[in-house]
């Protein structure tokens, strides 16, 4: 566990700053251009390139890129130079091409993800700063593939740090759209030039990450020359395993269409309570999962691959095993610290500009019910990467089908049932019991692909880490309602809350959970001692 503790803690180290900075980059964005209807348009055109890089590269790279890098790395007598090498090229090749084919689609595009009852201005807005948004596509593919060559080669930093200059940018370009004299967030007000200052802006902080995971690459040794020959190389392999991977990027990018269907719809009968609510929403969920659960799935994947490639699935229960212990012993208490504190965090971070205290609010309701899904969410990705190690992507595509199914069934349900205002709390609680149920079939199923997963042995482990938590989620929740009997929540009493409630909880958690012995915290709390008497 020491060794995946030391590679985790260089990617958690860069990915906390760069999920710091993209809070900060989103309370810039959302103090600029609000939650109403161009936000909804901005968000809405902001996720197109995501999705499109989910559905055609994405998933690819996690569940087969990566273990085929590992695959050639070991066995081919360059160390796998000319497999990168041709790997690269196709990837320029394909995702220039699926760039300039998403400005050409941009308006069909648009229409997909958007609610049926959205004006014609507000699709047109949506329209051009998708436009202006989707060129990323390339620069981002790219530079992720560079750093999953990166991660095959244990250099870790740059993937996690490289965010940071995106976010930057943004961020400039945020504070550029406040300050100039006629920047709106009201839709009909808004001009070209603002629209072009907002979609290029983050397009070309997209651009900067790229570039720095470009230079980092070549300093790694590697160095690109085009190769178009694909015979021979293993790719034809990986394309039919790719193609599980891409059913499954499809069926989950159709549950993500119908959430933002209805997330738009509900903006439209509340406003404020829509699509940029549920997003902004989700960005925060994700800061722990971001910070920690991503750096050890990242630092875990290539190793298991290796173990498995070599047979040793003794060895490959024992990196999972490590793997979720750690995740945990930091998700657990972070989930149960967002269901309390939720509502502090969105109102420090979004009651700025344009925005108002109510919407903040807001975001901060659905994020509560986010912080449920916090820990079966991650397990269930940390899950997929079993089978992935094993070349099948086949199962996670079926697991990935039935989580759609449930959440998007319990989603419809929630947007007919509910009150508008209510709408997107009631997805965000769909998405939770998607999670909870699907965990445990992807946990069956991954048990019997390894020879056991030490079921028992992870209960015990999380319900020591959730006993140890109680305590600091009482705290947090005591130094809420004390300061509710005084004053309403500001973005000044959220500072106060998150620094009494949550600093002394997330005190009182690592003391009591050292005291308790459990293993995880106390290698946590050793290494970081350890740093700081450096």
């Amino acid at each position: 566990m020491s060794r995946m503790l030391r590679a985790s803690a260089i990617m958690m180290a860069g990915t906390m700053v760069s999920r710091l900075t993209g809070f900060l980059r989103t309370a810039v964005i959302a103090a600029a251009i609000g939650t109403w209807a161009l936000g909804d348009a901005y968000n809405a055109a902001y996720q197109i390139p995501y999705i499109l890089f989910d559905l055609l590269i994405g998933g690819v790279l996690s569940s087969v890129i990566v273990p085929l890098i590992v695959r050639a790395q070991k066995q081919d007598a360059d160390s796998g130079e000319a497999f990168e090498q041709r790997l690269m090229t196709l990837a320029i090749l394909i995702l220039t091409a699926i760039a300039v084919l998403g400005v050409v689609l941009a308006g069909p595009l648009m229409q997909l993800y958007t609610a049926d009852n959205w004006t014609p201005r507000k699709v047109e807005i949506a329209t051009t700063l998708a436009m202006l948004i989707l060129p990323q596509i390339a620069f981002f593919g790219i530079g992720a593939l560079a750093g999953a060559i990166l991660n095959t080669r244990d250099r870790f930093a740059a993937p996690m740090w490289a965010p940071v200059l995106n976010n930057i940018v943004v961020i400039g370009v945020g504070i550029t759209y406040i300050v100039v004299g006629g920047a709106s967030a009201n839709i009909e007000e808004v001009t070209d030039r603002d629209l072009v200052l907002l979609g290029a802006g983050t397009t070309a902080g997209i651009v900067a990450q790229a570039i720095i995971l470009i230079i980092a690459l070549h300093r790694a040794g590697f160095r690109f020359r085009p190769r178009f020959g694909l015979r021979g190389t293993g790719l034809g392999e990986a394309a039919k395993t790719a193609s599980w991977t891409f059913v499954y990027v499809g069926i989950t990018q159709l549950g993500f269409l119908v959430t933002t269907k209805l997330a738009t719809g509900a903006g439209e009968r509340a406003p404020g309570a829509g699509n940029s609510a549920y997003a902004y929403a989700f960005q925060l969920f994700q800061l722990p999962y971001g910070i920690i659960a991503v750096s050890v799935i990242t630092a875990m994947l290539p190793r298991m691959s290796r173990y498995v490639t070599d047979g040793e699935f003794d060895s490959a229960r024992g990196e999972f095993g490590s793997a979720v212990r750690l995740i945990s012993a930091v998700i657990v208490p972070a989930g149960l610290l967002l269901m309390v504190l939720g509502p502090a965090v969105t109102t420090l971070i979004f009651s700025w500009g344009r925005m108002t205290g109510g919407n903040a609010l807001y975001i901060g309701n659905v994020l509560q019910v986010f912080g449920l899904a916090l820990v079966p969410f991650s397990i269930f990705q940390l899950l997929l990467r079993v089978f992935y190690s094993f070349g099948d992507t086949r199962t996670p595509t079926i697991l990935g089908a039935v989580n759609v199914a449930i959440n998007a069934a319990l989603s419809l349900v929630a947007y007919l049932v509910l009150p508008p205002r209510y709408i997107v709390i009631g997805l965000a609680f769909s998405f939770m019991i998607a999670y909870v149920l699907g965990t445990g079939v992807a946990w069956t199923l991954a048990s019997r692909k390894v020879g056991g997963l030490g079921g028992r042995d992870v209960v015990a482990g999380l319900s020591q880490m959730y006993f140890a938590a109680i305590p600091a989620a009482l705290v947090a929740l005591v130094a809420l309602w004390l300061t509710r009997q005084f004053a309403d929540i500001t973005a000044l009493t959220s500072a106060i809350v998150l620094a009494v409630g949550g600093g002394l909880g997330l005190v009182l958690y690592l003391a009591t959970a050292h005291k308790m012995r459990i293993p995880e915290v106390s290698s946590i709390i050793g290494m970081v001692a350890g740093r700081v008497r450096r």
